[in-house]
């Protein structure tokens, strides 16, 4: 594996994150939180982390409008605390 190799996929998981704060219509909020730099980075490592890419990936395509993310999301506790802030529960 080349190191392009293996930056591709970091580059594509950190896009489902930010595909899946838009879709639960957090990704502002997350902008917005104390320390937003640490906390998006946190989401981004457990993203990173996940082995659900291909799962994500096709959820993502096939909801239309969503509440909630998927069960195996790692990111669920901070998009609940997120949409809860925000006044979206």
């Amino acid at each position: 594996m080349t190191f392009l190799d293996y930056l591709i996929p970091i580059d594509a998981r950190t896009a489902l994150m930010g595909r899946m704060m838009r879709k639960l219509g957090v990704d502002k909020q997350l902008k917005i939180v104390p320390d937003n730099v640490a906390v998006t980075n946190r989401a981004v490592d457990r993203c990173r982390a996940c082995g659900h890419q291909d799962e994500c990936s096709t959820w993502l395509d096939e909801q239309q409008q969503a509440d909630d993310p998927p069960d195996y999301c790692r990111n669920r506790d901070l998009i609940a605390r997120l949409q809860h802030a925000a006044g979206q529960r």
